[in-house]
């Protein structure tokens, strides 16, 4: 029987006879496997390709399919920043101050920072060990390999906010063992990641696609898209009253990368859907919406946790609002009916942030330009 794995053996033999047997190879493998997606020797096209269980090889990105996932990576590519070009000193003098800030605010960026060091960690590992393996679709895998680099940064980032103010970095990186609001939220969490990352674990039934699908959107529309919000609001506040405006500048970056993020795991969802409408039962979108309800109780226990008073003209209530109106968006981004009719939100302004195409430094530190590429040196 002529195999590619006997052809291995022939690089041995003279060249004309290594040619010969390759062309029998080929002929034997074609007239094997009819001229289909399961034929090795043709070649990947577009129908070929489906962004779970293809059987077009994953190793070939084009011919585009999804162009909508390669536009997200050069976007992406484009945005690139990194920690160590913000400048600090601000932060770490009003820190050190004794009267620089209230032990209210104190608290609220230590929470945040407990909250955040370890999320991004968690959200690197779920598309590292678990999502990227089962994506078919060589365009969604490129900007995923994108958005595990900034799930680093963004750790890099809040290592470079705890090193600058000298934080008990024992403290802050606990947090998501020994703080109930932060732990709670994680739990959540960890189940969906174990799915994914699981080396039994396949899709191409409906129950495993139904298992992936459901992941997807858990860290899309609720880690991504809602988990880190609050935190979010909250920094950037403090960064609006020109409070510790080098972390704040940072947190504003952060945000629009995971913008990205959540925008691009949407539209990874709902091309799922298109793909496979039987995974779309009502049981199924039941169950996403008990998922929805539950993670916004959470959030909200996170901003009273890290809020018990007001400040910074902020309160958890206003809070409450703010989540039910982010739940309410995502709900329908994905095709879901709104759980919170009515709810409204509390904080235009972040709106002017997320959206910012080029950004400048919204804290008047300094300029900078996104647009990175052209200015690298290769010495």
């Amino acid at each position: 029987m002529l195999t590619f794995e006997n052809e291995g053996r022939l690089n041995l033999l003279p060249q004309a006879a290594h040619n010969a047997r390759r062309a029998l190879v080929a002929a034997a493998a074609a007239t094997a496997a009819p001229a289909g997606a399961d034929n090795p020797l043709r070649r990947v096209s577009v129908e070929d390709k489906r962004v779970i269980n293809s059987r077009a090889d994953v190793n070939q990105l084009v011919p585009f399919k999804y162009r909508w996932a390669w536009d997200k990576y050069l976007a992406a590519c484009a945005n690139h920043w990194m920690p160590q070009e913000i400048n600090m000193s601000r932060d770490i003098g009003l820190w050190k101050d004794p009267a620089g800030l209230s032990e209210d605010e104190r608290r609220l960026v230590k929470r945040n920072l407990g909250f955040f060091v370890t999320a991004d960690s968690l959200a690197a590992n779920n598309i590292v060990l678990g999502t990227y393996r089962h994506i078919t679709a060589p365009e969604c895998r490129q900007y995923l390999l994108r958005q595990a680099f900034e799930e680093a940064i963004h750790t890099h980032a809040y290592q470079y906010i705890v090193e600058s103010l000298d934080l008990d970095a024992g403290e802050v990186f606990n947090a998501y063992h020994e703080v109930p609001s932060i732990r709670d939220k994680d739990e959540f969490l960890i189940p969906f990641i174990d799915t994914l990352t699981d080396p039994a674990f396949r899709t191409g039934t409906p129950q495993s696609d139904q298992a992936l699908l459901r992941s997807l959107i858990v860290f899309s529309c609720l880690m991504e898209g809602l988990f880190f919000y609050v935190g979010f609001v909250q920094v950037l506040a403090l960064g609006r009253q020109n409070k510790m405006t080098g972390s704040a500048e940072q947190y504003m970056y952060i945000l629009r990368d995971e913008s990205m993020h959540c925008n691009f795991g949407i539209d990874l969802v709902n091309q799922i859907k298109l793909e496979n409408p039987h995974l779309w039962s009502g049981q199924f979108r039941d169950e996403l919406q008990g998922l929805f309800a539950r993670a916004v109780e959470l959030e909200y226990r996170y901003a009273e946790d890290t809020m018990p008073r007001g400040v910074l003209g902020l309160n958890a209530p206003m809070f409450k609002e703010y989540l039910r109106f982010i739940a309410n968006r995502r709900c329908r981004q994905i095709g879901l009916e709104a759980l919170y009719p009515g709810a409204g939100n509390p904080f235009p302004w972040m709106s002017e942030m997320i959206d910012l195409k080029k950004e400048r430094n919204f804290f008047e530190t300094r300029v900078i330009e996104y647009q990175t590429g052209g200015a690298l040196s290769w010495d």
